[in-house]
């Protein structure tokens, strides 16, 4: 983990980089958590632990043939990303993983300014990531929510 100090506008930050994949970064800034985007991905030049991904276990066959109507899988993360239109902090989130939505539905309430703010989707389909957690501390333009 890399730790830095720095002063922007005369307020002190200490900021951990947690790891790096790809585009994303996982940070600590003043032990807050944030997940970063990146313009470009970063080489970090050495492997991080990172617990290994459960594999989904095959339903049990019965001898019935079922109608498949399971859309094709999505990864996680991909699809419309829902951002935070301002700084705030997420007072509930209102979807979990593999939830439809439809357009115009709240999937997070954020609490900015002392007014609860609902944020909502844009477009249809399915819930393939929850970046958030009630009590975390957004920035404007944090993805909070991705629909497929």
């Amino acid at each position: 983990m890399a730790r830095y100090n720095y002063t922007i506008q005369g307020v002190d930050y200490e900021v951990n980089i947690k790891d790096i994949e790809g585009t994303i970064a996982h940070v600590s800034v003043n032990g807050t958590d944030f997940e970063v985007e990146l313009k470009q991905p970063i080489s970090t030049g050495k492997q991080l632990n990172r617990p290994k991904s459960i594999k989904p276990q095959a339903a049990p066959v019965t001898g019935e043939v079922q109608k498949n109507t399971t859309p094709t899988p999505v990864k996680a993360g991909e699809g419309t990303k829902v951002c935070s239109p301002l700084p705030g902090t997420i007072t509930s989130v209102s979807v979990k993983v593999g939830d439809a939505v439809a357009a115009g539905d709240t999937v997070v309430v954020l609490e900015a300014m002392k007014m609860q703010n609902n944020v909502e989707t844009e477009t249809a389909g399915t819930v393939t990531s929850v970046m958030v957690n009630t009590g975390d501390a957004v920035m404007e333009g944090t993805v909070l929510v991705t629909i497929a």
